[in-house]
Order: structure tokens, then C-alpha cells, then sequence
């Protein structure tokens, strides 16, 4: 198959290879090759010839298709003082491990794009560690991924930490769209310390900025192209046009006035401590599907977790280890009682009963991590720090799925809260 990239390098110069890919001529022989064709017309281009991705230089911007096992497209690109540097190309590789789709039911579209690419207006602020580029590198990426051969729930999970591709593949394998996005969350080093603010609400209103753009918080200014909520717009109509057969412009409102805007009544917020915390705080502003906290929410001495919420309470489902300092700490415990999750049934051990778990919104587990901390606060997401059983499967993959796609309608026998959770933490900490 003949396939062709055009790249516009540092001095405006233009080269287009054409290259001829079948299943005898594999990625890691095809990307070498372009790089060192590229270096040799001085476009000042690098190719990462493990996975294909164009990374893009100071001077210059490239758009991508590159894959092994999967399509992934990847947009990179450095900004001035007048934006994105005009230069797009694309490389498709079709090596033998890229099987057709239809008949490949593991192959995934994932998709990657920097915020400064799809969105000239993003912009950094280094005073509160969020940044475009960071030691040289993009740091404003953001992720996205389907699987085409599952039937769609038509729901997209946004994810509120870094990228995860096995949290993706799991949820792409469940129907769902996911993506996530650059946003400020670096603003916590500075903020979150001990002693706590005074103002109990000081870090929600933190994080209700950095999701919405909107001022909410004296302590920050973010611009509105710069929350989360806007950033996921705009990446929906980037994927939209990239991805026209992946149905993402279902999550945002057809009228050509708000075409950016996100159906947030289509959205599942989800993230893990940190992320958790913040994708609870935005549902309480913004009425969303469902809200997925692993690990979390934190922010052990603030109220706002019983703030009047927009988002259903039985819309809210928590998961944690036992060893997680969160949990032992009472953290995620007075967050979920704050929240009023009390109301929708027990505490239930994940590893001790079967779903639907009695169609409780608060489950934990006691699964082994050999008694390592760090490990049980990340072992509740898919990753390298998930439990497995003895043949090696995921341990709490119906966990996942119950968490994501149990009806929000039903719900469990309402509970006294739990009077060995401490909900007043603050004092400890005069």
C-alpha cells in the first residue's frame, strides 16, 4: 500500500516521502528510515522509532498516524509568540500487526493531541506549575481512545489524571469513548500543604477553577480555554474531525453558536486521589451522568464535599483500598459521608461479596499488596499496580464495570454513618 507524508520544517522547507508498507515491512523498519530522511533534509523532526509518533521541535509542528497493534494519531506542536508554528503531515504505517478493525476485535483508535494545537488560546501559567512545555518537551497533551467493534453505551468518561492506557483499553472494551485533558492540577504543591487554609472551601474553589476557567478562586486566575471543561470541547471537535466515524461530536451541542459545548448529561468524570478529588467537586457544579472516585476525593480538612450538588448523589460511586493512607486517615471516608452517600447503602468489601454489592455507591477492598501503601492507593485502577488472580487476570475488573455501568436507579438500604470515621479532622492539625 502507498502511503505519503508531507512536513513543513524550521525553514518553511517542504518534504513528502512516499512509501510503500505491507505486512512484510514492519513499523520499526519504516520509522527509522523516515527519521533519518528527515535528518537529512534538515526539517528538525525527531521520530521515536518504538512507537512511530512524530515528536515536533521547537520550530516546527506535525500532525501524525503511526501504530503498532493499534491507529493512533498524535498532533504535537510548539507555540510562539503567535501560536501554533502552520505545518501538519501524516505517516501511515500498515505493518501486519494492524489488523483491519472489523476483523481485529482488540484494535483500539487512540488519539493524542497537545491543548496549544487544537486550541491556540491555551496558554501556560508557571506560577502555578501547569505549563505547555516543560524541559523542552510538550507537556499539554491530551489522550483519547475507542474501540470500533464493541457496540457504543453513546457515553464518554472524562479522566482527571494522567494517561493511562490500560484504564482506556478497559473502558474502550466496555463501549465507552474516554478521554482526558491537559488542565491545572500542579497548583496543589503550592496550596495543599499543611497547615490547611483558614477558608474551608479554599481548595474546592481551587479546583472549581481549574475544571470550569471561571473565577471562582482569589488565589489562581485560569482563563476559560485553559479549564477543563473547555479544553474537553475543543478536543471533541479536534476528534470529531479527525475520528468523523467515532461518533465524539455526540457529546457536544449541535447548534453552530455552542458548538464546543459538552452534553455534560452524556459524561461520567472519573479520576484517581488528586483527579478524584476535583472530578467531585466539578459534579457538584455541573450535573454530569455518573462520577467514578478512585481513591478519594481528598481534601480531608475542607466542607465542600456537602455542598448542594447539581449531579444526583446516587450518580457518585467510590472505590479504595484499606492500606491507602486516604482511607486509613478517614480521608475518603468523611468525603463519601459528606456527601451523603450514606443514603445509598453500606460500606461493602468487593472482596467478600458479589455484585451488585447490594447496590451500595461505597465499596472497598482488602485484596493483598504486601502491605505496601503506595501500592493499595493506585492497585484500585487498571495498571501495573492492579491485583491479579493466579492466572493472571485483572482481580477487580467487575468492580470497574459495576462502577461505571451499574443502573444509578438502583440503590441500596440507607445506613447510619459510620461512627468510626472521624469527619473533623481539622483540629488535629492546631
Amino acid at each position: 500500500m502507498l502511503k505519503s507524508i508531507s512536513l513543513k520544517g524550521k525553514s518553511q522547507n517542504t518534504a513528502t516521502f512516499c512509501i510503500w508498507s505491507s505486512r512484510w515491512v514492519s513499523s520499526s523498519v519504516i520509522a527509522p528510515a523516515i527519521a533519518s530522511a528527515i535528518a537529512w533534509f534538515g526539517l528538525g523532526l525527531q521520530i521515536d522509532p518504538h512507537i512511530g509518533q512524530a515528536i515536533a521541535s521547537p520550530v516546527a509542528t506535525v500532525a501524525t498516524v503511526a501504530t503498532v497493534a493499534t491507529v493512533a494519531t498524535v498532533a504535537t506542536g510548539a507555540t510562539g509568540a503567535t501560536g501554533a508554528t502552520g505545518a501538519t503531515g501524516a505517516i501511515d504505517l500498515d505493518p501486519q500487526e494492524k489488523a483491519d478493525p472489523k476483523a481485529d476485535p482488540k484494535t483500539y483508535r487512540e488519539f493524542s493531541a497537545r491543548a496549544s494545537v487544537v486550541d491556540p488560546r491555551a496558554k501556560a501559567y508557571p506560577q502555578i506549575d501547569f505549563h505547555l512545555e516543560k524541559d523542552g518537551k510538550p507537556v499539554d497533551l491530551g489522550h483519547a481512545c475507542r474501540r470500533p467493534s464493541v457496540p457504543m453505551r453513546g457515553k464518554l468518561v472524562v479522566w482527571f489524571m494522567g494517561h493511562s492506557p490500560e484504564l482506556f483499553h478497559f473502558l474502550a472494551d466496555e463501549g465507552f469513548h474516554v478521554l482526558r485533558v491537559h488542565y491545572a492540577n500542579g497548583w496543589f504543591n503550592r496550596f495543599g500543604k499543611e497547615p490547611p487554609p483558614e477558608d474551608r472551601y479554599t481548595l474546592g474553589k481551587i479546583r472549581l477553577e481549574a475544571a470550569t476557567g471561571e473565577d471562582f478562586s482569589e488565589l489562581v486566575s485560569i482563563d476559560r480555554p485553559d479549564g477543563l471543561a473547555e479544553r474537553v470541547g475543543q478536543f471533541l471537535g479536534w476528534l470529531e474531525q479527525q475520528d468523523p466515524e467515532g461518533h465524539w461530536g455526540d457529546y457536544l451541542q449541535r447548534d453552530s453558536k455552542n458548538s464546543k459545548q459538552v452534553l455534560w448529561d452524556r459524561v461520567i468524570l472519573s479520576g484517581a486521589s488528586h483527579g478524584a478529588t476535583t472530578s467531585a467537586r466539578f459534579a457538584l457544579h455541573q450535573k454530569v451522568d455518573r462520577v467514578v472516585m478512585f481513591c478519594g476525593p481528598r481534601d480531608q480538612y475542607e466542607l465542600w464535599q456537602g455542598l448542594p450538588s447539581a449531579t444526583p448523589k446516587e450518580r457518585f460511586f467510590g472505590f479504595s483500598h484499606v492500606l491507602d493512607t486516604g482511607w486509613s486517615g478517614d480521608h475518603y471516608c468523611r468525603s463519601w459521608e459528606l456527601l451523603g452517600l450514606q443514603a445509598y447503602g453500606p460500606i461493602v468489601d468487593v472482596d467478600k461479596q458479589q455484585p451488585p454489592y447490594g447496590h451500595t455507591r461505597r465499596l472497598i477492598t482488602e485484596a493483598q499488596v504486601g502491605g505496601d501503601e503506595k501500592r493499595a492507593h493506585s492497585c484500585v485502577t487498571p495498571g501495573k499496580a492492579a491485583v491479579r488472580d493466579a492466572d493472571g487476570n485483572y482481580l477487580h475488573k467487575d468492580v470497574w464495570r459495576y462502577l461505571f455501568t451499574h443502573p444509578v436507579e438502583a440503590i441500596g438500604q440507607p445506613v447510619a454513618s459510620d461512627p468510626s470515621c472521624q469527619r473533623e479532622l481539622q483540629a488535629k492539625t492546631r
